[in-house]
């Protein structure tokens, strides 16, 4: 007779269900809570560029292109106008102090210097002719004075007498009345001479005065028009190379205009031309360096220049030693241009990831090198080689520093 086995409770089909359903619950609670759900990209790892974090010196400069210059340049400006007749020198070649570079032509200013010249001479003459009527009147009043003194002195000895025969009787009042006045009125008449003559002198004092200041005035018009005149050949006013001469005979020019200029080849500097975003930070004084066949030649700051043009503006450099050797005008160079002392600082290499993250963050590679994550960074200031990393990344970490334009959103890089 068959016996009934009890039934297993531990089947091999129930235990394959319920490993897998407790592999499935792992998966589950494995995806849900410690799965990587950033999104990811597949990328060639030798296309990217790969830059490593250090530590180090920062050094705080802007890279810029100096084009040399002559230390002095002196602009050649027309102080008279008129039409040249004659040009002596070419530009291009070197030229002394006082050397005659141009010969002007001006008949309205050759007719002025004549007319003040003539007015000169007449005012000369009118000083003569009153100086001369002072003296002639002064002898006049000596001869009328003393003429009247003789009379004076008849007509004294006349009243004396009569006087005296009058007191006796024996001349009537009319006699004696008479050759009273008439001695009264030649001293009247000597006291309004001297009044007189007094007054015309004074008159012809002030005359002699002001019309000594009117041709002091006058001369001074003179010797400034015939200095107008002088002007009209032009002149270097200093040795050097005469670079350019911007007039031909025949044409015109205009008091102020610019005729050319004169170069002092006894030095020179460089003149820079700087972006716009610096001018807060350029000053007289800042230093800089710039190579030149091999060798450095440190540079400083002398002058400014405020307008800014197409985003840039320019600043003069000298050379604190001496400028090179061989060095021509109008040749370019770099110039390292120093904004700040350098200071220890953890440095990130310049690259193009930082047109597409403003430099708030970075892909940073993994320890085993198979990945690279997003990571939020503080950049602070910038030279033409590093970044200084002020937060987010440290020494030795690896940091893609090339181009991120093909990288998307994604989070994760997997090479």
């Amino acid at each position: 007779m068959d016996k009934i086995k009890p039934k297993k409770f531990w089947t091999t089909q129930r235990i394959g269900i319920i490993a897998g359903s407790t592999l499935l619950v792992a998966f589950l609670v494995y995806q849900f809570f410690f799965a990587d759900k950033r999104s990811k990209l597949n990328v060639e790892q030798d296309k990217l560029t790969v830059s490593t974090v250090s530590q180090g010196k920062f050094d705080e400069f802007i890279v810029v292109t100096g084009v040399v210059q002559p230390l002095k340049t002196i602009q050649l400006d027309a102080i008279v106008g008129g039409y040249v007749t004659e040009k002596l020198i070419e530009g291009g070649n070197m030229v002394k102090q006082g050397d005659i570079l141009l010969r002007l032509e001006n008949q309205n200013l050759k007719l002025s210097f004549l007319q003040s010249e003539t007015e000169a001479s007449r005012l000369v003459n009118d000083l003569q002719n009153t100086r001369q009527s002072l003296k002639i009147a002064r002898f006049t009043l000596q001869k009328t004075l003393s003429d009247l003194d003789f009379q004076i002195d008849q007509a004294k000895d006349a009243h004396e007498r009569n006087t005296k025969l009058y007191k006796d009787k024996v001349i009537p009042d009319a006699d004696f009345l008479k050759t009273k006045r008439d001695y009264e009125k030649l001293v009247r008449q000597r006291e309004i001479e001297i009044e007189s003559q007094k007054y015309q002198e004074e008159n012809a004092v002030m005359q002699i005065s002001q019309l000594e200041k009117t041709l002091q005035s006058t001369q001074k018009n003179v010797s400034l028009w015939r200095q107008t005149l002088d002007n009209l050949v032009v002149k270097a006013p200093v040795s050097g190379l005469l670079s350019s001469m911007n007039v031909e005979v025949g044409s015109n020019i205009n008091q102020g205009q610019n005729i050319g200029q004169i170069d002092d080849l006894n030095g020179f500097k460089m003149r820079v031309s700087v972006d716009e975003h610096y001018i807060s930070r350029i000053f007289a004084g800042l230093t800089g360096s710039m190579e030149f066949n091999g060798k450095d030649y440190a540079l400083k700051i002398i002058k400014i220049y405020p307008e800014v043009l197409s985003g840039r503006f320019e600043v003069d450099m000298d050379f604190d030693k001496g400028a090179p050797e061989l060095i021509k005008r109008g040749q370019s160079a770099p110039i390292r241009v120093q904004l700040g002392q350098p200071s220890q600082a953890t440095l990130l290499p310049v690259g193009g990831f930082f047109s597409e993250t403003g430099g708030n963050w970075v892909y940073v590679l993994s320890e085993d090198g198979k990945r690279a994550a997003k990571r939020s960074i503080t950049l602070g200031r910038k030279n033409p080689e590093y970044f200084e990393v002020l937060e987010g990344l440290k020494p030795g970490e690896k940091v893609i520093t090339s181009s991120y334009e093909n990288f998307g959103d994604n989070e994760v890089l997997e090479f």
